[in-house]
């Protein structure tokens, strides 16, 4: 039996995944005194600033031992865990290209959306890159089929998250709403095809530093 396909991000109180737009953003040892960059950087640290502590996303990124546990820790171990082939587009590819540590996060394979020509990337840990030129539906039924029984995750970015639910191919999805406030950024939802897509509450976790919100995505 094949997997859900679903997201998972952090949001700002105020509905933004991200402030303002990625483009230009550089890994922080190329990032030197640009005052937009850093002040970019420091509102992304601010969202995601729950799971920094925790004790799994360290042992992941091989930060060192001890961190956090608890709810937060249980989820972004679960949603980890779930996963066993993930989908981005190639903005964010582009980014964590150079902000990536050589054992890239994923450890499964990870099937970029792009117009580009090129070879499979392997990385140490069990991350592969895939590029996939034929279009979002041709890099979901690969992910699918590499992910087995598990489940897919469509990573990112918001453009690459909203194609996929305004074309009826989420079937859930999370949120972390963070309190924090951009008050300008990348709205997830700005675009979103709002006659086709209805939700449906599965659960809320709150925890001392943010609430997990989870819906299931039926068709309108």
């Amino acid at each position: 039996m094949a997997g859900k396909v679903f997201f998972s991000v952090s949001m700002s109180l105020d509905g933004f995944v991200s402030p303002e737009s990625m483009e230009g953003v550089i890994a922080p040892e190329e990032r030197g005194d640009d005052p937009d960059k850093q002040r970019w950087m420091a509102q992304w640290m601010e969202l995601q600033s729950w799971i920094f502590p925790q004790r799994f996303f360290r042992e992941n990124l091989k930060l060192g031992e001890g961190g956090e546990e608890g709810l937060d820790n249980d989820i972004a171990r679960a949603t980890f865990e779930r996963t066993g082939a993930s989908v981005m587009g190639k903005r964010m590819f582009d980014l964590g290209e150079r902000a990536w540590p050589e054992e890239a996060p994923f450890h499964t394979p990870v099937f970029v959306v792009t117009h580009e020509k090129r070879d499979p990337w392997e990385r140490p840990g069990g991350t592969t890159f895939h590029f996939v030129n034929e279009g979002i539906e041709t890099a979901l039924d690969r992910a699918r089929e590499a992910a087995g029984a598990r489940d897919v995750r469509i990573a990112g970015g918001g453009t690459t998250i909203l194609e996929y639910v305004n074309a009826g191919l989420v079937d859930e999805f999370s949120i972390t709403l963070a309190p924090v406030l951009f008050g300008s950024g990348i709205r997830l939802f700005e675009g979103v095809d709002a006659a086709r897509v209805a939700l449906e509450p599965v659960r809320v976790q709150p925890s001392p530093r943010v609430t997990h919100l989870t819906y299931a995505v039926r068709e309108r």
